[in-house]
């Protein structure tokens, strides 16, 4: 998370929405400072944040979710910058590399799987996560997919002048342009159901060749049941809530 006092915005660095770069292009030019941790919550920061800070402008970035499902696969593929067999970046060592993280590099690497089989093996549940953004949530909403105009209009509206065009970082290797040609017909109804209530509230679209792409009730029903937990489970002050926070921090790799 990344926080400026002179420009009065606070940054939350949502996973693979190029947040890396941004951060590192808002702490070299334009006054930014880290704080709490990398990937932080929103809610982490608004209980701490002094009355004047909650004020501050407040943005994140999204990604289209089946971009992103391509992107892990390459990344586990290729062992990126070797995080999945270097121990210094495991979660139980104080790295960010999860034990199911490392199930799923071993999925791919050991039995040379497609994506196909990567995705109807790890992909059930309607696709969201703990600190997932909503379009209600933030000022300013960054799309990877309009990285560059997005980021100069988020300093427009900041009245910073901008020094250069955000650079490109931790790329994917070999991760191809169009992701769209690695979801098979096989896998359409399951896209449906896992990234479906997600992609619309976000109007993310599919192509026009799969044909027409329904949410069903239950799709829908499942992803705001799965919301809600998450809320209160996480960010609840009930007992309940406390006692999940406890065991999640106590078992990191099985409730990440």
């Amino acid at each position: 998370m990344i926080i400026s006092h002179k420009h009065r915005y606070i940054f939350i660095e949502m996973p693979h929405t190029a947040s890396t770069g941004i951060s590192r292009e808002l702490c070299q030019h334009y006054d930014g400072e880290p704080i709490l941790h990398k990937h932080a919550h929103y809610y982490e920061f608004l209980k701490l944040a002094s009355p004047v800070e909650k004020t501050y402008f407040s943005f994140a970035g999204i990604r289209n979710p089946l971009d992103i499902a391509v992107t892990l696969f390459f990344k586990y593929k290729t062992n990126h910058q070797n995080f999945y067999t270097d121990q210094k970046y495991l979660q139980i060592n104080g790295g960010h590399v999860s034990s199911q993280e490392l199930r799923e590099f071993h999925f791919i690497t050991d039995n040379n799987a497609s994506f196909s089989d990567y995705l109807l093996k790890f992909y059930r549940l309607p696709y969201d996560s703990w600190g997932s953004p909503r379009p209600h949530q933030f000022d300013f909403i960054i799309r990877y997919e309009y990285l560059q105009k997005d980021f100069a209009h988020l300093l427009h509206l900041l009245n910073i002048k901008q020094n250069r065009p955000l650079p490109t970082v931790n790329k994917t290797d070999q991760k191809p342009e169009n992701f769209w040609s690695y979801y098979s017909p096989e896998t359409y109804q399951q896209v449906q159901f896992v990234f479906g209530a997600y992609m619309k509230i976000w109007n993310y679209k599919t192509p026009i060749s799969w044909g027409d792409f329904q949410i069903t009730q239950l799709n829908y029903l499942t992803f705001k049941l799965l919301e809600m937990l998450r809320k209160n489970l996480v960010w609840g002050s009930n007992i309940y809530a406390n006692l999940f926070r406890k065991l999640r921090n106590a078992f990191p790799d099985f409730l990440p």
